[in-house]
């Protein structure tokens, strides 16, 4: 499962144990990261707070990644336990099961239209699933090694693949054919992300590099590095392409303005130095950094002060699940193998 630091082939990276960067104090991200949404601005706790609506339940084994459908009306989860699960976020009632990969599921992603989910595995093939039919479309093969992530653009003609062989592939969704192998990086891949128009792509490694690449041409536009090197467990662009959100294994998450190759902000005090945590930007009710961690919780800070709002407590084994409704006001996590449940967290806003 891709949540672990397994390398069957060399030996496992080591986390860089030293701390963060010392940074500055940056006054404010220098343009706006969403629309249309206010700052909870020198606020020390989140004045509405998050609270647990219901744990779901069914994977035999750890929950490896869980995501709303850009639509918000479908959530679908993956497990080390080989199968993705589909439920509606009407009334979170179990939609469909999807059975098929021969090993653990690492990561999962929905088209733009919510039709189709792609799938990545340590059985070292990508999937594409029609959900309503709940079949397997497509197996895209050619990686050789666990394929650790996936991400459709939005146009959802092309998805890109990362994987333990250090490449990252980019499919063509209609024929299923690989239209490019990019050597991205010198050590396992851990997250790639297409920005809001498809035309950038974003991938981390272990081997402490997020890259810019050119979705159309392949070509490296950008190598994003910290002084300190530490492992990258997990990369996202902001909701407006502009900035990127990186975890890395010293508990640290970054914000970088990737065209200066300039990081902005840090965000602390969970822990993250082992798993493959990741990390997303809430949007529906304030701007907000929202982390899992290795102390069994749900971290949330302001995006621009950076303070830490709250910590959601109520997860029996480390958080390397997470994804943030694009619409209402809901938090998915998902855990390791001594939980293995999904929790619904929501935050109700009073009069």
């Amino acid at each position: 499962m891709k949540r672990v630091l397994k390398t069957p082939d060399s030996k496992p990276p080591q986390p860089n144990l030293c701390g963060a960067r010392t940074v500055p104090n940056p006054a404010v991200v220098p343009q706006p990261l969403m629309d249309s949404v206010a700052v909870a601005a020198d606020a020390d706790s989140i004045r509405y707070p998050y609270t647990l609506l219901l744990s779901l339940t069914g994977h035999d084994r750890a929950v490896s990644a869980v995501k709303f459908s850009p639509d918000g009306s479908l959530l679908a989860s993956a497990s080390a336990d080989k199968t993705l699960r589909v439920w509606s976020t009407a009334n979170f009632s179990l939609l469909a099961k999807l059975f098929g990969h021969e090993e653990g599921i690492s990561d999962l992603s929905f088209s733009s239209d919510g039709r189709y989910l792609c799938s990545a595995s340590d059985d070292r093939t990508v999937r594409i699933w029609d959900v309503n039919a709940a079949t397997a479309v497509k197996t895209l093969s050619g990686h050789t090694n666990y394929v650790f992530c996936c991400s459709f653009n939005s146009q959802s003609n092309m998805i890109a693949s990362g994987s333990f062989d250090e490449t990252v592939r980019i499919w063509e969704v209609k024929s299923g054919k690989c239209l490019r192998v990019l050597p991205a990086h010198s050590e396992p891949v851990t997250a790639v992300d297409f920005n809001r128009d498809g035309s950038l792509l974003v991938s981390s490694s272990y081997d402490g590099l997020c890259r810019i690449w050119d979705s159309d041409t392949g070509r490296c536009m950008k190598t994003l590095i910290d002084d300190d090197g530490p492992p990258v467990s997990y990369v996202k662009f902001s909701p407006n392409g502009k900035f990127v959100l990186a975890s890395t294994l010293d508990s640290t998450l970054r914000l970088w303005n990737f065209s200066p190759g300039k990081f902005l902000k840090t965000y602390t005090g969970h822990v993250n130095l082992r798993y493959c945590v990741p990390a997303s930007f809430s949007v529906t009710n304030g701007k907000y950094i929202v982390s899992g961690s290795e102390d069994n919780c749900v971290y949330i800070w302001d995006l621009q002060t950076r303070k830490m709002l709250q910590k959601l407590e109520g997860h029996t084994d480390s958080i390397v699940a997470l994804s943030c409704h694009p619409s209402r006001n809901l938090i998915a996590s998902g855990a390791l193998g001594n939980d293995k449940t999904m929790k619904i967290w929501i935050q109700k806003i009073e009069d």
